[in-house]
């Protein structure tokens, strides 16, 4: 792809440090990338892409942010048929069942989830989490 979209909605930082992370490996395998947080994007530019990024760490109990990126999700899900749609976030309790279920919505969705499951980092992303981030950029980039 041209530019691989890596859209976030992050509120300590870890989950935008993922997304630095897919639009460097993007960004290595020889596309653009577009790293944006969901207030500054909407959900009709990513209609028309093969592919893209969606960031966000756990919440509550274990959901995705409510305010800004369960809305956007809501939104991509009407035209997630056909797409490969990469997943990230961070968490800091549980044990990652908020990946689970998005990555099990997005495939009900139609779509496909690169490795069938989201790249998940335990608070900051670690070398092994910002490794799997990059090549789940580089798969976006290839598509």
């Amino acid at each position: 792809m041209d530019t691989v979209y890596v859209v976030y909605w992050s509120q300590s930082g870890n989950t935008q440090a993922m997304a630095e992370a897919v639009g460097a490996g993007a960004e290595a395998a020889g596309s653009k990338a577009k790293v944006v947080s969901v207030s500054d994007v909407s959900a009709d530019e990513l209609k028309d892409l093969k592919g893209f990024a969606l960031g966000c760490p756990a919440m509550g109990s274990e959901e995705l942010e409510d305010s800004e990126m369960e809305p956007f999700v809501a939104e991509v899900e009407k035209f997630a048929a056909g797409k490969t749609i990469g997943l990230f976030g961070s968490y800091g309790w549980g044990d990652g069942e908020w990946m689970r279920n998005w990555t099990d919505r997005m495939k009900a969705a139609g779509a496909s989830v690169p490795g069938d499951e989201g790249v998940i980092a335990n608070d900051a992303p670690d070398d092994e989490a910002k490794a799997a981030c990059e090549e789940l950029g580089r798969t976006l980039a290839a598509l």
